[in-house]
């Protein structure tokens, strides 16, 4: 195996568990009012959105395009970010593979983002985001989203080792091989079995 000199990590589905594998994004549709007839529209909209707000636009600007253009009674002091941080939940199965990352390794998060989200979790101490990090490389704040090129060059320019030595572990096939693709080595994170996984990742670094 290739030297591990810094380890990139997800956030959303391997820090924490965040929507990836459940049913919460339903859960938060219907909560808004999203009725099965009126899905699509929402879909279309949330789709014609969805990679400017892992960049530079707020998440909160369209809450008044639901109210519009779906008619939804969305209260006037609902927040979206706030809404999905309050479903997010803690991974402690990954906390003793982070704790032996962080001290034999530099480690990083390598994250999309909306802006103002990854504030808003680390404002939820239970989630045990806040490990120290030597870099956080965050969509919303470099202006590029996985599984872009640039976003990559980017997390390499901030670490003092070969793309050869850096590992990430991450929950999305295709960021995965994204990366692969800049060779760097990877770990495909099975957020459907966190328990399993996470012990599979820590003998993984230790045998690398």
């Amino acid at each position: 195996m290739s030297k591990i000199s810094f380890i990139y990590f997800d956030v959303g589905g391997v820090v924490i568990q965040d929507y990836s594998g459940s049913n919460k994004w339903e859960e938060m549709k219907r909560g808004l009012g999203v009725t099965k007839e009126l899905e699509p529209k929402f879909n279309e909209i949330w789709d014609k959105y969805e990679d400017e707000i892992c960049i530079d636009r707020d998440i909160e600007t369209l809450v008044p395009i639901f109210r519009q253009e779906l008619g939804l009674k969305i209260p006037a002091d609902y927040s979206m970010i706030d809404d999905f941080v309050s479903r997010y939940e803690p991974n402690p199965s990954i906390w003793p593979t982070i704790e032996y990352a962080r001290k034999n390794y530099q480690t990083g998060l390598l994250t999309n983002m909306y802006p103002k989200l990854l504030a808003a979790t680390y404002a939820r101490k239970d989630l045990h985001i806040d490990w120290g990090w030597e870099t956080i490389v965050d969509s919303s704040v470099v202006g590029s989203q996985k599984p872009e090129q640039k976003i990559f060059e980017i997390a390499e320019s901030k670490v003092s080792c070969p793309p050869s030595e850096i590992l990430f572990v991450e929950n999305g096939a295709k960021h995965v091989a994204a990366a692969k693709s800049r060779g760097w080595q990877t770990f495909l994170f099975d957020h459907t079995d966190p328990s399993s996984v996470s012990q599979q990742l820590l003998a993984y670094i230790k045998n690398t």
